[in-house]
């Protein structure tokens, strides 16, 4: 189901953080030294705004409270990092003790500057060993440097949604597993009328909602930096690969300025006026969300669901996608750490609460044991996504020191690259390689 962070760009988020970051180092010594067995009340701040979704938020709090009636939770939704960062840079008694943030390319930044506590002590103490509970992408995305400030809270995996009785009168008879054969699939769907479309096969630009730099990449399982945590871009053939796949794509499907135009008409990602929904276009680069959502669009379609292609020397590993999802750590100024590691612990780690939470707003779960739970609902559209997260070659971006900063600067020289304003792409690898290099080290 759609949520803030999906409606916010990840500059604003990143130049929040950036913020938030500076006004929470040194914070960090703060100890854990109340009691969680005695009366307290938590201010516990998350993002969520749809009507389901604070539901499901006050529905999970409820059944904790219950477990803990001495722990209250006070729950405030909707709230942007923008808002936390103010209100932890204020401090005080309505500061929030437990954060849940969409941000997860900021983990880096939450961990290095001791914005967040870190909650390896804690699991420790609890006797929770983290690598048999979570899977390792997803501790990957939660933490830096060994520093565990935060811990996943429900999941997104990303694949291909589709529309089967387009497939079907175009004489497809199965989803593309290659990208040679996406490409195929693509131009077979396209329906051009004039310089514009009556159908799209798909939406290749960047600025096609969930078609991100970063999420095309994963397919070609790159490695962001090398041993020594310097940029790999330029050394990786990985990112060139994609970058020109990428843009013969585009070329293929009209070129960037009649895909543009086109996009120009597309409704908003989450309305029924969604292009996908409307059909004009076929296929849709989309997480765990876009089927369900579909359906209550009154779509009238069959609607398929598959993992994204692979490059064709990479076959073998069909079934991998991109992971992210949403994070939640303890504000390292709260003096209620005890208390709010059992909330912590409680939405993160509890079968049943995971498993109830995703659940009701249709994401994948973030713990083995809810992946595997009876009580998850399953739809075959929803399965695809459940096998993406399980597979092993599964990837995501990892945590650096300026948060998502290095993401940023990536994604635009995928701009650049796609417009045709970047036609060396090697040379504008190396450039963009060593600006993310630089980055990091003045975050340091």
């Amino acid at each position: 189901m759609p949520r803030t962070r999906r409606l916010t760009a990840v500059a604003t988020a990143v130049a929040a953080l950036s913020v938030l970051a500076t006004a929470c180092t040194g914070q960090s010594g703060s100890a854990a030294s109340d009691d969680p067995n005695k009366e307290v009340t938590l201010n516990f701040w998350h993002g969520w705004s749809a009507p389901s979704e604070a539901k499901a938020i006050e529905e999970n709090i409820a059944r904790f409270e219950k477990a803990h009636p001495n722990i209250k939770v006070k729950v405030t939704g909707n709230m942007t990092d923008d808002k936390i960062n103010q209100a932890l840079r204020a401090g005080g008694d309505k500061a929030p003790d437990v954060v849940s943030s969409f941000t997860t390319d900021s983990v880096g930044k939450f961990c290095n500057s001791g914005a967040f506590a870190d909650l390896n002590p804690f699991l420790r103490k609890a006797g929770i060993d983290k690598a048999k509970v979570f899977p390792k992408t997803l501790l990957d995305y939660t933490q830096f440097n060994g520093n565990q400030c935060t811990l996943p809270l429900l999941n997104d995996a990303y694949g291909l949604v589709y529309n089967k009785d387009a497939f079907k009168a175009a004489g497809i008879t199965e989803p593309p597993k290659t990208w040679s054969r996406f490409v195929e699939v693509a131009q077979k769907l396209t329906k051009p009328n004039g310089d514009s479309y009556d159908q799209l096969g798909i939406m290749p630009t960047y600025h096609g909602y969930e078609t991100t730099p970063v999420r095309l990449a994963a397919q070609w399982s790159p490695k962001y930096f090398d041993a020594d945590g310097k940029s790999n871009l330029a050394k990786d053939p990985a990112f060139a690969n994609m970058l020109t796949a990428q843009k013969d794509l585009v070329a293929k499907l009209g070129g960037y300025e009649k895909l543009e135009k086109f996009r120009s008409t597309f409704g908003d990602e989450w309305s029924a006026e969604h292009p996908f929904h409307k059909g004009q276009v076929a296929m849709q680069i989309d997480g765990e969300w876009r089927a369900a959502m579909a359906k209550e669009a009154g779509v009238t379609f069959e609607i398929g669901t598959a993992p994204l292609p692979v490059p064709d020397d990479q076959a073998a590993d069909y079934g991998k996608g991109y992971l992210s999802g949403t994070i939640m750590g303890i504000a390292s100024g709260s003096r209620k750490q005890n208390a709010s590691w059992e909330l912590v612990k409680y939405m993160t780690t509890d079968t049943e609460a995971v498993v109830a939470f995703a659940n009701a707003i249709h994401n994948v779960p973030s713990t083995l044991a809810a992946l595997d739970s009876p009580s998850l609902q399953v739809t075959p559209e929803f399965k695809t996504f459940l096998d993406i997260a399980r597979h092993p070659k599964s990837n995501t971006t990892p945590a650096q020191a300026d948060g998502g900063t290095y993401q940023l600067t990536f994604q635009d020289l995928a701009y650049a690259v796609e417009k045709g304003d970047v036609a060396d792409v090697p040379a504008g690898l190396a450039k963009t390689g060593q600006q993310i290099d630089t980055d990091i080290a003045k975050a340091k």
